[in-house]
């Protein structure tokens, strides 16, 4: 079926409930699913919502209040609530994302609930299904729609829709939260956090727009595109690296050779 075509089944679909409260976390896949719910029922039916937390990039926020205000939509954003202080979730466990979802989906349901919407949707997408992600039982359990996933769009498809609806993010590289920078079983705390944003934001920066930090306690794993790691070895850019990640306290830096790859974390799962 080809991407318009599903375009069109995804509105169908979102027709079918007279309001909804739509997870917007500021990348392509929300964005879309955004626009779309405001086309199927009206920018008056549909409240935007995202949940700002330690875990997520400090910067996301303004670019989620500025895609909401493109798309004259209502914006909510809900602070974390104690996340960093769940024993469970900062142990940091294979089902972490299972853990996050379901306190992040609950807030969610409850401020749905109180604002009188029929529905909660977030933005898991086709590709996503071939992937580990455990945090689709919460969405399972809370009985949360994935509008993206129902309609069969996978990510190319949904760059390629966002692209031609005029969403600035159509291009922006998938980014995950920060805890997704940090082995299994080693805890989550918020200086951690710090070091890894702050790493990757000086990366970025540097002209490595696309990138990982991979938080392997006194050392940094850098993951980058295969074909810019000669650019990140010439010396007057390796020298700035690691001046740069010195100072955010690794005293060991390493370049991964298998490049930038989603989820890494979980091969050895």
């Amino acid at each position: 079926m080809l991407a318009k075509q599903k375009y069109r089944q995804l509105k169908d679909n979102l027709r079918g409930y007279s309001s909804i409260l739509v997870a917007l976390s500021g990348g392509v896949d929300s964005a879309l699913l955004l626009g779309a719910a405001i086309d199927a029922l009206g920018s008056g039916n549909v409240l935007a919502v995202n949940f700002h937390a330690a875990i997520h990039v400090a910067s996301e926020l303004t670019e989620v209040q500025e895609l909401a205000a493109r798309l004259n939509c209502r914006l909510a954003v809900l602070g974390d609530e104690g996340l960093l202080d769940n024993p469970a979730f900062c142990a940091n466990p294979p089902n972490r994302c299972y853990i996050c979802k379901r306190i992040i989906l609950g807030q969610l349901q409850a401020l749905a609930e109180q604002q009188g919407l029929a529905a909660v949707a977030e933005g898991s997408n086709a590709d996503d299904a071939g992937d580990y992600r455990p945090g689709m039982q919460a969405v399972r359990e809370l009985q949360v729609l994935s509008p993206l996933l129902d309609a069969g769009l996978t990510k190319r498809e949904i760059r390629q829709l966002a692209r031609e609806l005029g969403l600035p993010v159509w291009n922006k590289p998938s980014s995950p939260c920060l805890c997704s920078r940090i082995p299994y079983g080693s805890p989550i705390t918020a200086t951690i956090l710090w070091q890894i944003e702050a790493g990757e934001r000086f990366l970025q920066e540097a002209g490595f727009p696309e990138v990982r930090l991979r938080h392997h306690g006194s050392l940094a794993r850098i993951e980058i595109p295969a074909e810019q790691m000669a650019e990140i070895l010439h010396p007057p850019v390796l020298s700035k690296v690691q001046s740069c990640l010195r100072d955010l306290g690794f005293q060991y830096l390493t370049l991964d050779l298998h490049g930038l790859r989603s989820g890494s974390f979980n091969e050895v799962l």
